[in-house]
């Protein structure tokens, strides 16, 4: 990575915003490989959102105001995971996956003490319904619930894909579009949100 970022004219012009959509486009891939891809399909995705990785860190290693590089990155991340998993590395004990969600969301409470809001940290740039699910999970935390489920629920993964894209499918001959639509529902689950904790 350091040679081609010396070498490689196009790779010294590259900026962390630049990589964004390779970033996301990489993502996917892995995404895909690891849902319908064979084992060197997944080998050359992972390796693939790696580079992404060492990229950003060569383009962070040359920033004249506050550099750090790939060594950087994996100590803090082995540093918070570390912290993270006291029930491995402290003497804490957890045998259960849902002990285990205890430490990791005290420990992740402690890390994040400037945080005001359950809907702090939630990236908005995830697609709409990744971002939905993360945000009804966190409104539940703040005892605000979003709508129910229409009536018959889903009794599978099966089933809700096929009710959402029935949904899709509504919205399409509606001209509505979709992933707007639930977007812009997201920001009034938000503003419920924000409501309910300024009023505690």
């Amino acid at each position: 990575m350091r040679a081609v970022r010396e070498d490689c004219v196009w790779s010294q012009q590259i900026t962390h915003r630049d990589l964004v959509p390779y970033l996301i486009e990489e993502s996917h891939e892995v995404i895909d490989a690891v849902e319908g891809g064979t084992r060197d399909d997944l080998r050359e995705e992972l390796g693939d959102l790696l580079w992404q990785v060492l990229f950003h860190a060569a383009i962070a290693a040359q920033d004249p105001d506050d550099p750090f590089d790939i060594d950087d990155v994996a100590s803090t991340l082995t540093e918070k995971m570390v912290r993270r998993h006291p029930h491995v590395f402290a003497g804490e004990v957890a045998n259960t996956p849902e002990e285990v969600l205890v430490h990791w969301n005290a420990a992740k409470a402690a890390e994040k003490r400037t945080r005001t809001s359950v809907l702090d940290g939630v990236p908005r740039g995830m697609p709409a319904l990744a971002l939905a699910q993360k945000l009804v999970g966190r409104a539940a935390g703040a005892a605000v619930l979003a709508p129910a489920s229409p009536a018959p629920a889903p009794a599978s993964e099966a089933e809700l894909g096929d009710a959402l894209l029935a949904l899709v499918t509504v919205a399409r001959t509606q001209g509505w579009d979709a992933e707007r639509a639930l977007r812009e529902r997201l920001r009034m689950l938000e503003d419920e949100v924000r409501a309910v904790e300024a009023a505690s």
